[in-house]
């Protein structure tokens, strides 16, 4: 099941005087795949996403630190609406025992749409299986610049398709 949230807070600015839009978008995915082995991927061995999802993912390198760490810099290049992207992020937070991480985007082409762009990813244990909740939360550079639907969707899919890969090995 997926839910789509969205927030709209409105920020003051004094020293540009006008009003900013923060936004939040959100959604969860039921998946069948252990938390644990879902999150150890996405904290350790994130770098797997370019032969998990080839068509959208070409690669995912790790540009400062080590896979798993605080501080550590990763850099995707993907595919979003048939345009190839760079997203290169920060991991701000890791909190392994409750299986949830912050990203925080500090180059790329999400930034020429967005001031800021962070994903917050946690993954829940069910009864059988778990529930993915990602949380996208950004500032628009304008009024023209519309949501990041085709982020959240791609969000969805890295997340689909993660469990079929989980689900399908056994390692």
């Amino acid at each position: 099941m997926q839910i789509f949230v969205y927030h709209y807070m409105q920020l003051f600015d004094p020293l540009e005087a006008k009003m900013e839009k923060s936004a939040t978008m959100e959604t969860k995915v039921n998946i069948k795949a252990s938390a644990e082995k879902f999150f150890d991927v996405y904290c350790n061995k994130t770098h797997h996403f370019g032969s998990i999802l080839p068509e959208q993912i070409e690669c995912v390198e790790i540009q400062k630190g080590e896979w798993g760490s605080e501080g550590s810099i990763i850099c995707w290049y993907y595919s979003l609406e048939g345009k190839r992207c760079v997203c290169k992020e920060v991991v701000e937070d890791i909190d392994k025992k409750n299986k949830k991480m912050k990203f925080r985007v500090i180059e790329g082409d999400l930034l020429e749409l967005y001031k800021t762009f962070n994903f917050i990813l946690q993954v829940t244990p069910e009864e059988q299986g778990s529930v993915v909740h990602w949380v996208i939360q950004y500032d628009k550079q304008n009024d023209l610049v519309s949501d990041p639907q085709a982020m959240l969707q791609l969000l969805i899919l890295e997340s689909n398709m993660l469990d079929v890969h989980l689900t399908m090995n056994t390692n």
